[in-house]
């Protein structure tokens, strides 16, 4: 028989959790989850857009006035430019990300260690290819591309991060810190919990229009992108252990236990009142073992819009992508005890990719050298997202590019560019599973004119990104979120 005492103590012990419970509801573990619909892995370019679509990208960075076989994504409207023919360009990148967030929380302790902990996610895409193709005949040039236009990687959290833990972290603080409160005879600082994530993120563009020349300077472009999403992620959160240790029979010897059968166990308890039961059942719930494994589609149509203008030396390309409306449906094989009803088998999701403007500017100094300016703005609130969290951003993103190009001789050329990215962010759109920070990224590379219409290109370019700092928040994790970049590239330009 459970002694009086023990009644007692656990009718305290519950009541005190109630209103722990209450204060963090929003912290629960499944809401972690559920920010995973928004990731994206994008290497170059805004939230949900890459924009390195060639390797001459990787060497030069400033594109938009291109005249050349991948002014077929980067200035449709300069394809006009090229020789009557045909024309192909194909690229392969590989890029490489590390996710780090930063966290310094008190609680963290009950893991062994420090309050601070580090935690990394790796985004890797050995394989992102493109393809450029055009066909000039006259006044006309038809034009098409195809690429990973969004996305294009796999993200891991081998080791957990910050918005799964802090909430585990927090329990035994909270029981001891009640305990200390009325001396009461129960301790419990350790936690320990094993958890996984993976997200895989893609979408896949098919570019096709026209571009038709007005007179010798001016010339048009209008056609169309269909984008086709594809996602796809795997996670848990598993054995969430504690180790209560007290006096009282029946709450714990010091060992560590598992806390939902814990809970589960504690509710079962007569004496407790029916509000009392219903909170150790949702403890109980909030800590029991969470799987998931889902895939997304969707696909939807961006209208795009040229105009290019030559002078001698002078090349100017201006193009602008209207929005991508779309939707993403699930497929959801397994969403165990997870409580995400947003992933559940054929709900949609808002997964828009935003309009956005390019313009840009080439001009030949002399005779060997280029110089290449560029500028993109993205329409990033303008565009839907899960959970609405376009209504958080301050503005939209913009881009500010710049390169060089030197010609050695008819056979070699060096370039080397620059990007700066600057985001309307704000706190309410970060989360530790899709984040986006400032950065500036620096490529150079070359390419090789091993004949007369055959020229192969490589080249590198580094991201150095800021550290974006949330708002301390009285009783959660102190957190800042940054990344580190780089990519690789290849291609060949080949014309008949």
């Amino acid at each position: 028989m459970v002694s009086f005492e023990t009644n007692i103590f656990l009718i305290s012990l519950c009541t005190v959790l109630i209103i722990f419970y209450k204060m963090n509801k929003k912290k629960a573990l499944a809401v972690a989850i559920l920010t995973l619909c928004s990731t994206s892995f994008a290497f170059a370019g805004g939230i949900l857009t890459n924009t390195n679509q060639s390797a001459r990208f990787a060497r030069l960075m400033a594109l938009e006035a291109t005249t050349t076989t991948d002014a077929a994504y980067y200035n449709p409207a300069g394809t006009i430019k090229l020789a009557e023919g045909f024309h192909f360009s194909f690229s392969n990148q590989s890029a490489f990300q590390e996710r780090i967030i930063n966290s310094t929380y008190s609680p963290y302790k009950g893991s062994g260690g420090s309050d601070f902990k580090q935690f990394k996610g790796t985004a890797s895409a050995p394989i992102i290819p493109s393809l450029q193709a055009v066909y000039r005949k006259g006044n006309w040039a038809l034009s098409g591309n195809l690429a990973v236009v969004g996305g294009g990687g796999k993200a891991t959290f081998n080791d957990g991060i910050s918005m799964f833990e802090a909430p585990i972290a927090a329990i035994p603080p909270a029981i001891q810190g009640f305990a200390e409160s009325l001396s009461l005879p129960l301790t419990c600082n350790q936690y320990a919990y094993d958890t996984y994530m993976t997200g895989t993120n893609y979408i896949f563009g098919g570019q096709i229009g026209g571009t038709y020349k007005i007179n010798d300077m001016f010339s048009v472009y209008a056609g169309f992108r269909l984008n086709i999403v594809h996602n796809k992620y795997e996670g848990y959160i598993r054995d969430i252990k504690i180790n209560p240790n007290s006096q009282v029979p029946g709450l714990g010897n010091g060992e560590m236990v598992n806390a939902s059968e814990y809970f589960t166990q504690l509710s079962a308890n007569p004496m407790l009142n029916a509000e009392q039961q219903n909170m150790l059942k949702q403890y109980a719930a909030s800590t029991a073992d969470k799987e998931l494994n889902s895939k997304q589609s969707g696909w939807g149509v961006a209208p795009i819009l040229g105009v290019h203008f030559s002078y001698k030396g002078l090349n100017i390309g201006a193009k602008y992508e209207f929005r991508t409306s779309l939707n993403v449906e699930n497929k959801t094989q397994y969403n165990k005890d997870a409580g995400l009803d947003s992933f559940k088998d054929g709900v949609n999701t808002a997964h828009d990719v935003p309009a956005y403007f390019t313009i840009g500017a080439s001009y030949d100094i002399i005779a060997p050298l280029t110089v290449n300016v560029g500028y993109h703005h993205f329409f990033d609130k303008d565009a839907d997202m899960a959970g609405g969290k376009q209504k958080h951003l301050t503005g939209g993103t913009n881009e500010y590019l710049a390169g060089v190009e030197y010609r050695i001789n008819p056979m070699f050329l060096v370039s080397m560019g620059g990007q700066i990215t600057r985001y309307g962010l704000a706190d309410g759109f970060q989360s530790d599973l899709s984040f986006s920070v400032n950065s500036y990224s620096l490529g150079f590379g070359g390419a090789v004119n091993v004949s007369k219409n055959v020229q192969i290109n490589v080249g590198y370019f580094y991201t150095d990104y800021s550290d974006y700092k949330m708002a301390d928040v009285a009783g959660s994790p102190s957190t800042s979120y940054t990344r580190k970049n780089k990519v690789f590239t290849a291609g060949v330009d080949f014309s008949f």
